[in-house]
């Protein structure tokens, strides 16, 4: 066995982990480091020269205490001051910055999720703490690739919000309503869109199997010179009259699931991911919040073969994104 240094681990060549907790740990030490990192990146990538918007000019820029809590970075020739907090999810916020890098360090790190409870554990915060970054991070900063998606495209949609239970067939009998199996149940309706070897764009349609809102959907993420696979579900009808030439399907309803390259498999195995992903770590998801867990996934998978760590990806988007 080769030998190591106890005192300074390192991310063995064997591990799957783009950034471990000590290389986290490393980089960022303290709040004063992660505000440096915010001030770099946002304004003075040396540290000490920053476009001023008063004096119209780049100047030198220092950091003095001052009685006001909020940090900011004061232009010397002008006094002009510069807040590398404004306009990023860690405006108004009283949590420590350090913790929230810490906390997209650990929504990053995993491949299936975690809870906003597992959050709290970690931060030491409340839960209402734990569910507000969480929820911003998802919705403010995972909520991208709005690019048409184009090539061999496959569309489907899924229920989201639990199975038939006996007690829904018992009130569909008293009600006298025909049992037509998943549908009898008003649950959310996803509707996805994934290149084959791709991105996958993924919305609520609401809380029906609407053809016309699947319609909406599909012309808003695939182009129209793309190759469309389908299931044989009608509400996929008015597809070539919508411009759609190159529409295959694959008739579920004779139970045939692959035919030569004709299938919908891939973003069948995605909702796949989802559901489980879901199943473990939330158990079940609200209709309201639906949305923004389905952007933590879309955005997750969006960059499974991507060279760079997803942290970075995200701390990128917090950096440079304004909300």
């Amino acid at each position: 066995m080769p030998p190591v240094d106890r005192s300074n681990p390192i991310r063995s060549i064997a591990s799957e982990s783009s950034m471990s907790l000590m290389e986290f740990m490393r980089e960022f030490p303290d709040d004063e480091t992660c505000l440096r990192h915010l001030w770099h990146e946002r304004y003075s990538p040396d540290g000490e020269h920053a476009y001023c918007d008063r004096c119209e000019a780049e100047r030198v820029f220092k950091r003095y205490e001052t009685a006001q809590k909020r940090p900011a970075w004061f232009c010397r020739t002008c006094g002009f001051r510069v807040h590398p907090l404004k306009g990023t999810i860690f405006e108004r916020s009283s949590t420590s910055l350090h913790l929230w890098f810490y906390a997209i360090y650990l929504i990053t790190s995993t491949r299936c999720g975690i809870s906003a409870k597992h959050l709290e554990r970690e931060l030491g915060v409340t839960y209402k703490t734990a569910w507000r970054m969480f929820n911003k991070i998802r919705n403010q900063l995972m909520n991208d690739g709005h690019e048409p998606l184009s090539g061999a495209v496959e569309a489907d949609e899924t229920f989201v919000g639990g199975k038939l239970r006996e007690s829904d067939r018992r009130r569909l009998r008293e009600q006298g309503i025909a049992n037509r199996g998943p549908a009898s149940k008003e649950r959310a309706v996803v509707f996805g869109a994934v290149e084959r070897g791709g991105r996958v764009r993924t919305t609520i349609i609401g809380k029906s199997r609407d053809a016309a809102a699947v319609s909406r959907a599909l012309a808003e993420f695939v182009l129209p010179s793309s190759m469309v696979f389908t299931d044989d579900w009608g509400g996929y009808d008015p597809l070539t009259r919508m411009g759609y030439k190159r529409h295959r399907r694959i008739n579920h309803s004779a139970r045939i699931y692959v035919q030569g390259d004709v299938h919908t498999q891939t973003i069948e195995g995605f909702f796949g991911l989802f559901k489980t992903g879901v199943r473990g770590a939330h158990h079940s998801v609200s209709y309201k919040w639906l949305q923004g867990y389905l952007n933590e996934w879309t955005w997750r998978y969006n960059r499974r073969e991507s060279a760079t760590p997803m942290f970075r990806d995200l701390l990128t988007e917090a950096v440079s994104r304004t909300v």
